[in-house]
């Protein structure tokens, strides 16, 4: 059996030409390797869980809409709204609908969109519910 005494207790070798390695590219080494890169992201991404997007009535267009040119009479306030929407996955077929409240600076009309004050658009096709908070 080796015990290795002969070299226990030697001193470590240091080169006079080049820097010590930091500690952390001396860790980066040691990283576990993933030999299918990707997957990880591939399995994440299928068990993200969609919706399908809810098809509105007329009905409820024409109270999304009474209630838009209502929000673009007093536009100039930047009025704060919260508002439900549909986001489409990228990816997979479907979305998911987020809820929130913010501040309006536009909507236009044209484009169809809204355009919150941190300048985020939003489809008005894509609203199911707005209300204007006092």
């Amino acid at each position: 059996m080796l015990n290795y005494e002969d070299i226990i207790n030697m001193p470590r070798h240091i080169s006079k030409t080049r820097k010590p390695m930091s500690k952390e590219n001396r860790a980066a080494q040691f990283a576990p390797f993933s030999a299918l890169t990707g997957y990880a992201e591939k399995i994440q991404e299928t068990s993200k869980i969609t919706q399908n997007k809810i098809e509105i009535t007329d009905e409820m267009k024409q109270i999304l809409n009474n209630k838009l040119i209502k929000i673009n009479q007093n536009i100039k306030q930047k009025p704060l709204i919260t508002i439900t929407y549909f986001i489409k996955d990228k990816i997979k077929k479907g979305g998911v609908y987020q809820t929130i409240t913010k501040n309006i600076q536009k909507i236009d009309f044209l484009t169809k969109q809204i355009i919150l004050t941190d300048e985020t658009k939003i489809n008005i096709n894509d609203i199911i519910n707005l209300t204007e908070n006092l």
